[in-house]
């Protein structure tokens, strides 16, 4: 079992244009879908379409409208009963792949409404081998909500799950300062803003990257998985640090690919698989996801032929 929190999430709605977005112009849209979104949730239906048990904890108002899209998704809930309907997310994107996306802040959030996630988060981590929490926190709450949640976790008394961390900004720096997690999921920006340095666009960005995180693993997280985009992933353990390419992809969107590509990776490790083989996965369902309009979650059927290769870099 892998648990999800959701403290923000979110109806995304993706809008396909027949043409490149014109600042100012009245264009045709060719599609448009929607779909149960927030990071946690994504990460779940993921795990789902893949024959991982998950459930998803997240706020719901009972008269939201998300349910209904949540349950057309498949997704296993625990709904934390709150008021205010969930933010809508809107995505415009263009027959190349490109997209502009648009995020609400979200429903302010009680303290109540904290302490009554948490509590939910302790119940359904009975057992539970992960805890993800992900995304952004809804306002409200403070930057430390996530490691509030990991700390009421590890306290249950019952053997705690190991804890996966994917957000960004001070949510993600409480968390690795704080909490302790066993793993995060950042992308090559939010891991060069938690580390206060710029990336240099002459240098090799796996290499570069793999250089940041080896000063938070194994200090202070457990790994580092730092996706992208079109560049791959690298994963660093205590162990040892990798770099993949993903196969060729027709980007159509990428929303939640991230989220996809942490999905992937634990996939792979439920199954026992090794860190090469997790970083490999986590890659092949990131770049699936990217090739699906939308924020379609992709099953073993949408993983898209091609080696990912793998090389060891360098590690202190």
């Amino acid at each position: 079992m892998i648990v999800t929190l959701t403290a923000n999430p979110s109806l995304d709605r993706t809008v396909t244009l027949q043409g490149t977005l014109r600042l100012g112009a009245v264009q045709t849209a060719s599609d448009v879908r929607e779909d149960a979104g927030g990071k946690g949730i994504n990460v779940t239906r993921v795990l789902r379409g893949s024959g991982v048990e998950s459930r998803a904890v997240l706020p719901l108002d009972p008269e939201d409208p998300f349910a209904v899209a949540l349950r057309a998704a498949g997704v296993t809930a625990a709904p934390v009963a709150v008021h205010g309907a969930a933010r809508a997310n809107l995505t415009i994107a263009d027959p190349e792949g490109v997209t502009t996306k648009i995020n609400l802040p979200g429903v302010t959030r009680t303290a109540e409404d904290a302490a009554a996630l948490i509590d939910a988060v302790v119940a359904a981590c009975a057992g539970a081998r992960w805890l993800v929490l992900a995304g952004s926190i809804p306002p409200g709450l403070s930057e430390s909500f996530y490691v509030d949640v990991i700390r009421a976790v590890r306290a249950a008394g019952a053997p705690a799950p190991r804890i996966a961390v994917d957000t960004s900004g001070a949510a993600l720096r409480a968390a690795v300062e704080s909490g302790a997690p066993d793993l995060i999921k950042p992308n090559e920006d939010e891991l060069a803003e938690l580390a206060g340095v710029t990336l240099d666009p002459g240098a090799p960005l796996p290499e570069q990257v793999a250089a940041i995180a080896t000063r938070l693993v194994p200090a202070r997280v457990g790994s580092a998985f730092v996706t992208l985009g079109g560049d791959g992933a690298v994963l660093v353990t205590a162990d040892g640090a990798w770099h993949g390419t993903p196969p060729p992809t027709r980007v159509r969107s990428t929303v939640g690919a991230g989220d996809s590509s942490l999905a992937g990776f634990l996939i792979a490790e439920e199954r026992g698989a090794g860190p090469e083989e997790c970083l490999r996965s986590g890659i092949r369902y990131g770049s699936a996801a990217a090739a699906l309009p939308g924020t379609q979650a992709p099953t073993p059927t949408d993983l898209l032929p091609g080696d990912v290769p793998v090389r060891a870099l360098d590690h202190p």
